[in-house]
């Protein structure tokens, strides 16, 4: 699967514009950085989760202290917002997309 980041968050993650993770059992970070098994690799929540172990500063950029997605987040799978397919327990699988597109304001 694979996190597609904005230009924003890329430093984040070693400058790089995609992080691939692995779903299924030893779920993590594929760039070599070891990554803990999430209780659910199979949701936005658990592959999050698994995100913290290779990258804590990215993960804390998106989600709160509290385990929630942050309001100014926007994250996308396979082309659809999880604010309407369930939230962090939106299921994932190994092929998908995981796009993440804060909000942009301004004026």
């Amino acid at each position: 699967m694979r996190i597609v980041l904005p230009e924003a968050l890329r430093e984040l993650a070693g400058g790089r514009p995609v992080v691939e993770m692995r779903v299924g059992a030893g779920a993590g970070a594929t760039d070599g950085a070891p990554g803990p098994v999430a209780d659910d690799r199979h949701s936005v929540g658990g592959v999050l989760g698994a995100l913290r172990a290779s990258h804590p500063g990215l993960h804390d950029r998106l989600m709160t202290e509290q385990g929630v997605l942050r309001p100014h987040v926007n994250i996308f799978v396979d082309g659809e917002n999880i604010r309407f397919t369930g939230g962090l327990r939106t299921r994932v699988g190994a092929g998908s997309e995981i796009f993440v597109l804060p909000a942009i304001s301004g004026g």
